[in-house]
C-alpha cells in the first residue's frame, strides 16, 4: 500500500486525470441513473385472474379457485405460499415464489397447467390472465380525461382507443385500462312481451345472431385474368343493419330483430364511476416498470400530453391529476441538503482544528470524489438513486472525512518536525496505513450483515450498505493517491509561510 503513495508522488498528473474522469463519469451517471423513492423490490409474485361473469363467490371458490390451486401445487415447483380471493365472477390467485427460483420457468409451468385446468372448470370459461407483479411497479401519475359534450362511455372509448396507445410508447410506462365509464358496445334490449307474442325466447335470438353474425374465409376465384377475393362477411356495418336481421319466418313473412328488440350503441352497465368536483370523468393511471425511473416516466407522460390533445376531438381536456415525481424530487432534495450540510460542517471543523484553508480544500475535494465514485459503483451494480442509497452516502460523509483528515494532519505534523515535503508525506502515509486500513475495514464489515437480509428489507437496505462500503473504499484509496498529490503542491506554500513567520519572529 505504501508503493501507491510513491507512484502518486512520482506521477501526480495520472491521479489528477483520474479525478477529472471521476467527476465526468460521475456527473453523467447522475444524469442518466434511474431516480426513485426506494430501490427496486423484485419479490417474485405471479398473479392469475380467472373471469367467469355471473358466478357467485362461493361457486367461484369451489369450482375455479380450488381446482386451480390443487393443480398448481401438484405441478409447479418453487412455490413459497399462495393467496387466493374469490369474488363475484372473478378468481384471483397470487403465487409467491421462493427466492432464487427461475421466474420465467415457473410462469411457463403455471401457464401450462392453467391451460389443462380449463377442461375441468365450468363450460366456456376463458383461459386466465397471468401477469407478473412487482412491488416497485407503482402508480406514478394519473391523467384526467373530461369533456362537456361526451358521455362517460364515449370518454372511456376515447381514452382506451386513442390516448392510451400514445402513452404506452413512453419508456417504462405501464397503463391498465382506464377507470370510469364503460367501453362502447352494441346493446340488444329484448322486449319480453313481443318475444312471447311471437313464440320466441332470448336463447332463440342469441343462437340466430351467433349464426348470422359471422366472418368466414371463402378463398378466391380466378375468372380469366383476374383473381377475385370472395368475401363471406355477415357482420353488420351499421347499427341500423342489426335491426334488419331476420329472426324467424312465419309463412311468407319474416320477423326481424327490430320487431322484438331495440338496438343501440352504448356502454355496458357502469360498474365504477370517477367524480371530480361532482362531474363524471375518466382517469388513466400510469404505472412504471420495475427498472424504470419515476422521474423519467412522469417527464415522458408530460411531454406526451400535448401530442395526445392533437388526436382527440375539440373540447376534450387532458390534465395531469396526480404526479408522484414531486414526492420523489422533494425526498431526494431533502437527503442532498443533509449531505451538503454535513459536508459544510465537516469542512468548518477541519478549518478550525488545522487552521489551514489548504487542508480544508484537500479534505473537501476528497469527499465529493468519494461520493461520485460510490454513485458510479452503484450504477454498475444496477442500483438507482433513491432515498436509501443517498441516505447511505449521507451517513458516510462523516466517515469519509476521516481518511483525508488523518492523512493531512499527520503530514502537517511531520512538516513541523522539519522534514522535507516528500519525506514528510511518505513517513506520514507509512505511519497511518495500518490504522486507517483497519478502521476502514471494520466499518465496511459492520455493514456486511445487511447483505444477509431477505425479503423487502433486503431489497431496501442492501443498496444502503453498498453505498457506504464503496464510498469508504474510495475514500481510503483517494487518501493514498490524490491527497498526497494535492499535499505535494498545496502544503509547500503553507509550510514555507509558517517557517518564514517563525523566522521573522
Amino acid at each position: 500500500m505504501n508503493q501507491i503513495v510513491l507512484i502518486a508522488l512520482r506521477r501526480p498528473y495520472t491521479f489528477v486525470v483520474m479525478s477529472i474522469l471521476i467527476v465526468l463519469f460521475g456527473g453523467l451517471t447522475v444524469l442518466h441513473m434511474p431516480t426513485d423513492v426506494f430501490p427496486n423490490i423484485t419479490i417474485p409474485i405471479t398473479s392469475i385472474v380467472w373471469d367467469y361473469a355471473g358466478l357467485l363467490p362461493a361457486q367461484v371458490e369451489g369450482r375455479i379457485t380450488y381446482m386451480f390451486e390443487r393443480a398448481v401445487t401438484a405441478t409447479v415447483e418453487g412455490i413459497k405460499y399462495m393467496h387466493s380471493h374469490s369474488y363475484y365472477g372473478f378468481s384471483i390467485t397470487n403465487i409467491f415464489l421462493q427466492d432464487g427460483v427461475d421466474v420465467g420457468r415457473a410462469e411457463a409451468d403455471i401457464t401450462a397447467i392453467a391451460q389443462r385446468v380449463v377442461k375441468w372448470l365450468p363450460p366456456d370459461i376463458s383461459p386466465p390472465m397471468i401477469m407478473r407483479l412487482a412491488p416497485s411497479a407503482i402508480p406514478v401519475a394519473m391523467l384526467e380525461v373530461s369533456a362537456d359534450h361526451m358521455t362517460p362511455a364515449e370518454l372511456y372509448n376515447l381514452a382506451y382507443m386513442r390516448i392510451r396507445p400514445l402513452l404506452v410508447t413512453v419508456p417504462g410506462a405501464i397503463l391498465p385500462h382506464p377507470y370510469g365509464g364503460q367501453d362502447m358496445q352494441v346493446m340488444v334490449n329484448l322486449d319480453q312481451q313481443k318475444l312471447l307474442a311471437r313464440h320466441l325466447s332470448p336463447a332463440d335470438v342469441h343462437d340466430i345472431l351467433m349464426r348470422q353474425y359471422r366472418v368466414l374465409p371463402s378463398g378466391d376465384i380466378k375468372i380469366r385474368p383476374t383473381d377475385w377475393i370472395v368475401q363471406t362477411n355477415a357482420s353488420p356495418l351499421r347499427i341500423e343493419d342489426f335491426e334488419n336481421i331476420p329472426i324467424k319466418r312465419e309463412g311468407n313473412r319474416f320477423i326481424y330483430l327490430r320487431d322484438v328488440a331495440t338496438v343501440r350503441l352504448m356502454g355496458r352497465v357502469q360498474q365504477n364511476a370517477v367524480l371530480v368536483k361532482g362531474k363524471q370523468i375518466v382517469i388513466i393511471v400510469v404505472m412504471k416498470s420495475t427498472e424504470a425511473s419515476t422521474l423519467a416516466v412522469v417527464d415522458g407522460i408530460k411531454k406526451m400530453i400535448p401530442r395526445a390533445e392533437q388526436v382527440v376531438p375539440e373540447g376534450v381536456k387532458i390534465r395531469l391529476l396526480d404526479d408522484a415525481s414531486t414526492f420523489v424530487k422533494d425526498s431526494i432534495q431533502d437527503v442532498v441538503h443533509e449531505m451538503l450540510t454535513a459536508g459544510a460542517l465537516v469542512g468548518l471543523i477541519v478549518l478550525l482544528l488545522l487552521g489551514s484553508w489548504r487542508a480544508m480544500a484537500i479534505v473537501w475535494t476528497s469527499i465529493p470524489l468519494s461520493i461520485l465514485t460510490a454513485i458510479i459503483g452503484l450504477h454498475w451494480l444496477g442500483e438507482s438513486i433513491n432515498v436509501m442509497t443517498l441516505g447511505g452516502l449521507a451517513l458516510a460523509v462523516g466517515i469519509l472525512v476521516d481518511d483525508a483528515t488523518v492523512m493531512i494532519e499527520n503530514i502537517d505534523r511531520h512538516l513541523d518536525m522539519g522534514k522535507p515535503l516528500e519525506t514528510a508525506i511518505i513517513d506520514a502515509a507509512n505511519q497511518i496505513v495500518v490504522p486507517t486500513f483497519v478502521a476502514t475495514l471494520c466499518i465496511a464489515i459492520a455493514w456486511l450483515p445487511l447483505f444477509g437480509l431477505t425479503g423487502a428489507s433486503g431489497y431496501l437496505f442492501k443498496p444502503m450498505a453498498e453505498a457506504v462500503i464503496i464510498a469508504m473504499l474510495a475514500s481510503f484509496i483517494l487518501s493514498r493517491t490524490l491527497v498526497p498529490t494535492m499535499a505535494k503542491y498545496m502544503m509547500t506554500s503553507h509550510h514555507d509561510g509558517e517557517s518564514a513567520h517563525a523566522a521573522g519572529a
